[in-house]
């Protein structure tokens, strides 16, 4: 049994996919994180995120305060599976099976699938519908345009993506500082505030779009962590990805919720070129090409990931080489399906709130799983090559975390809050939407009562007799573990 790999030839295009990455390919540094996920936030999707809150009647002051708890609680979250990436060498999803079974993480890869093809659906109608408002281009061409940009950024991979976020950190910077100077020293001309106060359902419907935000990014911060040295310390990893991916986010959704009580803003782009101008002439225009340049990125990040989901999948109904050919054929397959939508869609704002909330109920009982196992039950040593074939220690299908993700999905449900859908127990509490909480608390303990009878000695002594398996530096505790679980 080997773990896979692939042809190693000079290429500016990435050759790893789903494969392991071995230690003398590990080149990445801790201190990229921080700004990698700053940026990948610092867009107009971030903005748009403290729309929310007026539009349902809260607040500026209850908008900030939901917006930025909720960050903090998703990203959270996010930070602590960053640390994955340097430990295994891995992408999220690959070691997702060891949860749910080589095919069983079919069901998580589902919910994965839906969150990056939906960002991206969500991404170019913003900038279509933006651009179109305030330049007059044509939304087809800038459609189609964006779509070839982001799917080419995917198809050179990691370190072409790491690139250009560094870049457009430095390019967006300036240009936000001033724009945030402009409103807090009153250049920009506001009109009279909306009317807004405080509610449940508002704060905790803003509290949950922002929370999901960054929620979201948990079943790929570690694709993005993977190339970092083994010995990368959690501390570092967790707070430099926990500090960049808070600190846009809580800048730029208080800055959304003033566009919309002040403005009136629901077009992110718009609302960004309105305010820009006012501060300094031409600053809106060209901070709205900069922020679609970035939000652009984002999509290439999304379709990577996107990528690296679907041959996942594939892999796990019959095994796949994951040459360089299947990573741009899965990309191009991708973009084709988020630009048709994308294309079929007009409101960007009404699907906002929707697609972010169903993104959240179907992630966090993964997250609670994925991690509860990492950190609690399998403590970061896993037998990494038979996360590649349904006859390992792993199995096919793994009923601990297949039921555990079920029992959250489900026990969300009566709590959900969706425009086509309020359950029960939601309507019953006046449209409060708790359904994340629950469902996070009910995987999580689900996974520890289900597994307090899983014998990982199995797994520890395999990787103690062969620490090429896993972690070599690991090799000498992994067996004094196993000798003392034996005595």
């Amino acid at each position: 049994m080997t773990i896979p790999s692939t042809d190693r030839s000079g290429t500016l295009i990435e050759t790893r996919s789903i494969d392991y990455v071995p230690d003398d390919e590990r080149h990445g540094k801790v201190g990229h994180q921080g700004p990698f996920w700053f940026v990948g936030n610092f867009q107009p999707f971030t903005l748009a995120l403290g729309f929310v809150g007026p539009s349902l009647g809260l607040s500026l002051w209850w908008t900030v305060v939901a917006g930025i708890a909720g960050i903090a609680f998703g990203t959270l979250f996010m930070a602590f599976h960053a640390t994955q990436g340097p430990v295994l060498g891995l992408p999220q999803m690959i070691q997702s099976r060891a949860q749910f079974g080589y095919r069983g993480v079919l069901l998580p890869l589902i919910g994965t699938l839906f969150t990056f093809v939906g960002f991206n659906v969500v991404d170019v109608v913003i900038i279509k519908s933006g651009l179109q408002e305030i330049f007059g281009w044509n939304s087809v061409a800038v459609a189609v345009v964006i779509t070839v940009v982001a799917a080419g950024l995917a198809i050179f991979g990691h370190d072409l993506l790491h690139k250009a976020f560094r870049v457009l950190f430095w390019i967006s910077l300036p240009l936000w500082l001033v724009l945030t100077y402009g409103v807090l020293s009153g250049d920009v001309h506001a009109t009279t505030p909306a009317a807004g106060d405080f509610t449940w359902v508002a704060f905790l419907a803003q509290f949950g779009v922002a929370a999901s935000y960054n929620i979201t990014y948990a079943p790929y911060v570690s694709d993005y962590s993977r190339y970092l040295p083994r010995d990368t310390k959690p501390s570092a990893i967790i707070s430099s990805v926990f500090v960049g991916a808070t600190a846009s986010p809580m800048w730029l959704i208080p800055l959304g919720g003033w566009m919309a009580t002040y403005l009136g803003a629901s077009d992110a782009l718009a609302g960004i070129n309105t305010t820009g101008n006012a501060t300094v002439p031409m600053l809106g225009s060209v901070l709205a090409v900069v922020s679609t340049l970035v939000l652009v990125a984002t999509m290439g990040l999304n379709a990577y990931s996107g990528m690296l989901t679907v041959v996942t999948g594939l892999d796990s109904v019959r095994s796949v080489r994951p040459t360089r050919r299947l990573r741009v054929v899965t990309i191009l397959a991708l973009a084709a399906a988020w630009l048709v939508m994308s294309l079929l869609l007009s409101n960007a704002t009404a699907a906002l709130n929707t697609t972010l909330l169903i993104m959240l109920y179907l992630l966090v009982p993964w997250t609670a799983v994925n991690l509860t196992d990492f950190f609690f039950v399998r403590r970061g040593h896993y037998v990494i090559a038979d996360l590649f074939t349904p006859a390992g220690v792993y199995g096919a299908w793994s009923w601990r975390g297949l039921v555990a993700f079920a029992a959250g999905i489900a026990a969300e449900i009566p709590f959900v809050v969706l425009p086509f859908y309020t359950g029960p127990v939601a309507t019953a509490m006046g449209d409060v939407d708790i359904a994340f909480v629950v469902g996070l608390l009910v995987s999580g303990v689900v996974y520890i009562a289900v597994t307090r009878s899983l014998d990982v000695s199995d797994e520890l002594a395999r990787i103690a007799a062969d620490p090429s398996l896993s972690d070599p530096a690991d090799a000498a505790a992994i067996a004094d573990t196993v000798e003392a679980e034996e005595k």
